[in-house]
This record gives structure tokens, C-alpha cells and sequence, in this order.
């Protein structure tokens, strides 16, 4: 099914698949800063407000670069900042749409609070009160989806970072050095490629049918998230993600009882980069659960370096819960459900 052009056309009507292939060259964007100059301020912690995606992007920098980071770095997914924020935090309000209501409740309550202010949309609302109150902020191409455009919000949010002196601008380089490897990478999944030789249309066919659970370590867990986000946005099933250790502590004895039968995709993502004992704990909780949980199928990430990893297994999330969503026969693209629910709070 996944090999006949015809069927992927017919079900991925808004080619998906190509976005999914483009989505590499985000790794170039230039990220031009609107407004750049900002206060001196002793900048002493930073809150990253941003729902989905946009949270995601912030997730993915707190992890690869919590060696760089010697400031408190906390990710707000709701309505209110915490109460700390002040003139000496940095809060970067960031949605694609640049009109998700938390995130612009978070915006107003910065300003009233007068922290260091900096924002990431693609228009909307944040993009006009930083235009208008002139903040530093950066424009993000529309026309995607959100949780297609997370590398662009990567990049928008590593400089900003740069820009406020809380990073090195050698981070923006490391993420373009990862292009070449992930443009290598994408040619394998792309639909052209037999299934006999495409690993995301394989791994599309083994979750067919059953609930996927992602599983990441210390470097990994964000990755596990994008691929829950891509799983229920893309393929439109519902997913769920786990971190260990913490998996260890509680959701491990979950398998040893009931049901028996358990229609589960299990999936492990592994990182050379991690921590030697999360690795061991990846393989004895395997072996302890062995007959009570289906065997994971591991991914290990594919790159030299953690931002590489993290970039090939974000697009490669997305390739395969399109590939999935055409097993499905349902187009991949739209997410009405969402937009009606966005109406009816409206």
C-alpha cells in the first residue's frame, strides 16, 4: 500500500510527505532578529511560554544545551507565569500562530511584570504587540503546520538566546552542520524508497493497528514527545511517552498485570550520547518485562552529535506517523478537531 504512489496521493492530499522532506532545510533558517537591541539587564533565569510545537522547540534546547545553560530554564504550558518572573527573567513567548491564548495571556502578564521580553510567531497577535512595543522578536515562515515548523522555532529560539548573551552563537552553527547528514538521512524514507529498504515505512507497518508508547531517556525524552505530538497531529491515534529513570519508579510495574494481551507498539529511543546507566536501565527493564510487555522496537538516533540526533528523530517522526496515517486512510494534514475546539472557546 505504501509503495503505490497513488494511494499516498490519494490520502495525503496536502503532501504531507513533502513538508515532512523540507522540513531539513529549517535547519538554514536565518532567524533575523526584529528589534535586537534590549536593556542590559543581569538576565537570571528564563521561562519559555509555548504550547505543542513551540514547547517542544524549548524542550529540545533546555536538554542538548543544559550544559551551556547556568540559569534556571523553565517551560510554561498554561495561562500564568510563575511568580518569580520580574525584570531579571527572559520570557520569550513563542507560538507559531502567534495567537495561542496561553501563550498571549503569558505575553500580557510579562509586560505588567516588566521582565526582558522576546518573541517567535509567525503573525498573529504576539508578532503585533512585539511589533508595536517594540521587542526583540523573530518571524517564523508561515504557511505549515505548527508541529511541522519546530526547527524554525529552534533555530528562532537558540537566537534569541545568542542575542541576550545566555548562549554562544556557535549553537546556531552546530544546528546548520546537521543539514547535510539529516538531507542524507530523508532520501532513505522518502516514498520513492521500496519498503523493503524504508525504515519509516517499516516502522509505520509495525504500529499499524496498536497504541504506540514512546520511551526516552535523559537526551532522548524530548524526542519521545515529538514523536507522541506527530502520532496523534499526523496519524491522529492517541500515543503516550515515558522519561527514564522516571518510567522505573512507577509505569514499570504497570505491565506486569492485566491485560494479558496488550496491543501495544513499544517503541525505545536510544541516544549514543546517554548516560551509561540509562542505557543499562533501557535494557534490564526490557529483560525484567520480557513476556509482560511487547518487545520494544528500538530506534537509535542517528548523528555526531545530540543536536543531530534530535533533528533526525524529530523528521523522522513525522515520516512515519504520515506513513501511518495513510495505512490509516486519513489525510494527515488537518487537525479540525483542533480549530473547532480553538472556535468554541473563542
Amino acid at each position: 500500500m505504501l509503495d503505490d504512489t497513488n494511494v499516498i496521493k490519494q490520502f495525503d492530499a496536502n503532501d504531507a510527505l513533502g513538508v515532512a522532506k523540507m522540513q531539513v532545510d529549517q535547519a538554514k533558517f536565518a532567524a533575523e532578529i526584529v528589534n535586537p537591541d534590549h536593556d542590559n539587564r543581569d538576565i537570571n533565569s528564563i521561562v519559555v511560554a509555548g504550547m505543542g510545537g513551540s514547547a517542544l522547540a524549548a524542550l529540545l534546547v533546555k536538554t542538548w544545551l543544559k550544559a551551556d545553560l547556568n540559569m534556571p530554564f523553565e517551560i510554561v504550558r498554561t495561562y500564568d507565569l510563575p511568580n518569580y518572573v520580574g525584570a531579571n527573567t527572559l520570557v520569550i513567548a513563542s507560538s507559531y500562530s502567534g495567537n495561542t491564548e496561553e501563550t498571549v495571556s503569558c505575553l500580557e502578564q510579562a509586560v505588567v511584570k516588566n521582565a526582558q521580553i522576546a518573541v517567535i510567531a509567525s503573525g498573529g497577535k504576539l508578532a503585533e504587540t512585539a511589533k508595536q512595543k517594540q521587542m526583540s522578536h523573530v518571524i517564523l515562515p508561515s504557511g505549515i503546520q505548527p508541529r511541522m515548523g519546530v526547527i524554525y522555532n529552534l533555530r528562532a529560539l537558540v537566537a534569541l538566546l545568542v542575542n541576550f548573551g545566555v548562549v554562544d552563537k556557535s549553537k546556531m552553527s552546530e544546528i546548520e552542520a546537521a543539514h547535510d547528514t539529516i538531507q542524507f538521512e530523508c532520501k532513505k524514507w522518502d516514498p520513492s524508497m521500496p519498503t523493503v529498504g524504508n525504515y519509516a515505512k517499516q516502522l509505520a507497518i509495525f504500529a499499524m493497528g496498536k497504541t504506540a508508547i514512546f520511551y526516552g531517556g535523559t537526551t532522548t525524552a524530548p524526542i519521545a514527545y515529538k514523536w507522541k505530538i506527530s502520532w496523534n497531529e499526523n496519524a491522529k491515534n492517541v500515543s503516550f511517552w515515558n522519561e527514564i529513570p522516571e518510567f522505573n519508579h512507577n509505569e514499570f510495574i504497570g505491565w506486569t498485570s492485566h491485560p494479558i494481551e496488550k496491543p501495544f507498539a513499544v517503541f525505545d529511543l536510544m541516544s549514543k550520547f546517554e548516560h551509561p546507566h540509562i542505557r543499562k536501565r533501557f535494557e534490564v527493564s526490557d529483560r525484567l518485562l520480557s513476556g509482560m510487555k511487547p518487545k520494544a522496537k528500538v530506534i537509535e538516533m542517528v548523528g555526531d552529535n545530540v543536536i543531530t540526533e534530535m533533528l533526525w528523530g524529530s523528521i523522522l517522526a513525522d515520516y512515519v506517523s504520515i506513513y501511518l496515517a495513510i495505512l490509516n486512510g486519513i489525510n494527515p494534514t488537518p487537525v479540525a478537531l483542533i480549530e473547532k475546539l480553538k472556535k468554541e472557546l473563542a
